[in-house]
């Protein structure tokens, strides 16, 4: 199967590159996290209603476009983007530790801290994959690193870049869900087997435990933790640590649908065959091209306003939140995926494992 070039996606060298300001929309949720966690009482809820309520709708709503726009010719206010999204992810951190400080074990704490985890998933995690495949150590690599530490996930990197991209799709990558695995099961087996398979990554190398950068990241999540019972005290802790978990398992289930099913041999090539994508406007604007996954993996370097769609790959039946609510539910989930899923790849087809 070959891949799709740009011609051949039906992109006129004609048409005008879609407008950079649609992305500023993703920056709603962060920017409502942090107002209401001030605010404070049942406000603390608006940003899960916002993302998980609304989210969905408006990826149904406002559709999928006719035909792909063509890259913009300079990325410069997208980079600038970016750092505005990791700011906002420390200062909406910093608002869930002014909530639980004030509110201690009140409900309006564990409210805050999933609303703020959800913005973690997007202006954190999100920002974080998208920084960390530049250059190691770079000032934009650093940002990426710090926001991964806002969730304590400083592992994410050396598992992402090192293994899943270059296995993805196989059973050896940890990241990759496997035909009729529930979300639930998969969450259950991927951050663990992440986590190993991380230091396994470094040690390898024969980095021991002094030298390998993943126990010495988890030694400062550790330490970072101490601090903060020390300083700010338990609840504020025991909040930023369930704001980290619910922003993880956002991580986690969105990899859970953007490779479900789409198995491949150790040493098989890879194509736009071993990823899910999707158009749906919402999800296209507010996290950074998250859907065009497959030209992601193909091309991992790419950032992520260059990323184009490809016309053969496997399309998901909505967007990254019109999914949400389906993957919960593996029945359902099953009934609706499983027709979509290329036949090679169905038990029995030619990739069978």
């Amino acid at each position: 199967m070959t891949t799709q070039s740009p011609s051949s996606s039906g992109i006129s060298e004609a048409q005008h590159p879609e407008a950079w300001t649609w992305h500023i929309l993703g920056l709603v949720n962060p920017a409502l996290v942090i107002t209401c966690n001030l605010i404070g009482g049942p406000w603390v809820f608006a940003g899960v209603i916002y993302m998980l309520g609304l989210g969905p709708l408006l990826d149904l709503s406002l559709g999928c476009a006719n035909r792909p726009k063509p890259p913009r010719a300079s990325g410069r206010v997208f980079e600038v983007l970016l750092y505005v999204h990791a700011l906002m992810q420390l200062v909406a951190v910093g608002t869930l530790f002014y909530r639980a400080g004030l509110d201690g074990s009140y409900w309006t704490t564990w409210g805050a801290a999933l609303s703020t985890g959800l913005s973690s998933g997007q202006s954190g995690i999100i920002v974080a994959h998208e920084l960390c495949h530049t250059r190691p150590r770079s000032f934009s690599w650093w940002v990426g690193r710090l926001n991964l530490l806002s969730v304590l996930y400083l592992h994410f990197t050396t598992e992402h870049n090192h293994t899943h991209h270059r296995l993805v799709g196989t059973t050896a990558d940890p990241a990759s869900a496997r035909y009729g695995e529930s979300l639930w099961r998969f969450v259950a087996r991927t951050i663990p087997g992440q986590f190993r398979d991380a230091l396994n990554v470094h040690a390898e190398k024969g980095r021991t435990v002094l030298e390998n950068t993943v126990a010495r990241g988890m030694a400062l999540q550790i330490v970072l933790l101490s601090g903060l019972y020390v300083l700010l005290g338990q609840w504020v802790t025991a909040a930023f640590i369930v704001q980290a978990g619910f922003g993880v398992f956002v991580l986690e289930y969105i990899n859970y649908i953007r490779h479900y099913g789409l198995i491949r041999q150790i040493g098989e090539r890879q194509t736009e065959l071993h990823s899910w994508q999707s158009e749906q406007r919402w999800s296209r604007w507010t996290l950074l091209e998250l859907t065009r996954h497959p030209a992601h993996h193909l091309k991992p370097s790419e950032p992520f306003w260059r990323l184009r769609p490809y016309e053969n790959a496997p399309t998901l039946p909505s967007g990254i939140y019109g999914c949400f609510w389906l993957a919960l539910v593996p029945p359902l989930w099953r009934r609706i995926m499983h027709p979509r899923i290329p036949e090679r790849f169905l038990p029995g087809g030619l990739n069978r494992i």
